[in-house]
């Protein structure tokens, strides 16, 4: 089913719940400079343009978004399963966004993978304890945001009947319904696509800048999207190392993605299209952007295969690292240092999953000086200095 096109004001959603996607046919300004063209800064540089904005967007990289934390990522749109490691705010937005992502993608020039199959969830016996935490963790998260459906309770013939291949290896699991997952490299390619057919938009790339290179006038802004290239300018900001493996297996057919879990991290196997299998994650307090180690490595393959033999046959596409801008709360945040400027930033590990919500914030505070959604998500806004 094609997704539908988004029109302005009050719209119902697939669970029946009403709520107001932003307009922003309103602004009091007619251009933008966006710094940063990763997930976030194709997002507002589209929305900008469509609502009638001259956008200019400046990345230091080239437009495949290669030094960007968005292409490494799995693309995962899973808030009950994230609430393992993530506050009722963050899941509330990434609740949001499984009814905002079809409306965004059927603006785009190019089609992007997207579904809404839920996520399953695995273990080993010998982790029977730690599931048995995550399962108390995600029943009091559907107590603290109810709009979300409750987890399933699978046992083996379940798990065969979702993803008959697992049903022998597995004789437990959960199912957390309606979770879904995009593919995050077709998306920053539509997202270019659509850029670069706009008369509107003039796109820079190895062009790094600074918001010191802007003094933005009336009827301009400038918003800094650059993650940890803000750091500069953002010095609470820290990378989170991730390390991620692709691989190819025709050997296996996966539906949705699965989550295995582990004592260490939070594991999981994304099936993306062509049976493109996306494997991660690690998560290592560290900023070093080097190789991913023999260690994770290991864990990571040694994860996959044992929920699935065919993973045996696998050929390894890429094992990418990247590090995720986090804040020290691991929460998002806005910030306006000064007037017409606004940094969003500390996406952390949710940046799929929250981006529509915190974009839609962001043309609220952009249009109005104020957003409703920052106060329904509890974000931080930096509204002190955004008069212009």
């Amino acid at each position: 089913m094609s997704p539908a096109r988004p029109s302005e004001g009050a719209r119902t959603t697939a669970e029946g719940e009403a709520r107001l996607v932003p307009a922003v046919n309103a602004l009091p300004f007619a251009s933008a400079a966006i710094l940063g063209a990763g997930l976030m800064g194709r997002l507002l540089a589209l929305a900008l343009a469509r609502a009638g904005c001259r956008v200019e967007l400046f990345d230091a990289g080239g437009p495949q978004a290669d030094g960007a934390a968005a292409r490494v990522a799995a693309a995962m749109l899973a808030p009950l399963a994230e609430s393992a490691v993530a506050p009722p705010s963050v899941v509330r937005m990434g609740h949001y966004a499984l009814t905002r992502w079809p409306e965004l993608l059927g603006e785009l020039a190019q089609p992007v993978f997207f579904q809404r199959e839920g996520t399953l969830v695995l273990w080993h016996r010998q982790d029977a304890a730690e599931a048995a935490r995550l399962a108390r963790v995600l029943a009091c998260t559907v107590e603290q945001v109810p709009e979300l459906p409750a987890m399933r309770t699978l046992d083996a013939a379940g798990i065969a009947t979702l993803e008959p291949a697992l049903g022998r290896r597995f004789v437990q699991g959960l199912l957390l319904p309606e979770e879904g997952q995009l593919d995050n490299r077709e998306l920053l390619s539509a997202l270019l696509a659509t850029l670069e057919s706009l008369p509107n938009v003039r796109l820079h790339w190895h062009a790094p800048r600074s918001l010191d290179d802007f003094r933005p006038r009336e009827g301009e802004r400038v918003i800094d999207c650059r993650g940890l290239g803000a750091q500069p300018q953002w010095s609470a900001l820290r990378g989170v190392r991730g390390e991620v493996i692709r691989v190819h297996a025709p050997e296996v057919a996966l539906t949705r993605p699965t989550r295995l879990v582990h004592p260490r991290y939070p594991l999981y196997i994304a099936p993306k299209p062509n049976h493109v299998f996306v494997i991660g994650a690690t998560e290592i307090e560290s900023e070093d952007m080097s190789p991913a180690s023999v260690r994770s490595t290991l864990e990571l393959l040694s994860a996959a295969y044992a929920v699935h033999s065919g993973f045996a046959e696998a050929r390894i596409i890429e094992i990418a690292t990247q590090c995720r801008p986090t804040l020290p709360d691991n929460l998002p945040a806005f910030r306006q240092p000064r007037a017409r400027v606004m940094q969003i930033n500390g996406l952390y590990r949710h940046g799929f999953m929250i981006a529509p919500a915190m974009l839609d914030v962001a043309l609220e505070l952009l249009r109005d000086n104020g957003s409703a959604l920052a106060e329904r998500f509890a974000l931080a806004t930096g509204l002190e200095s955004i008069a212009p």
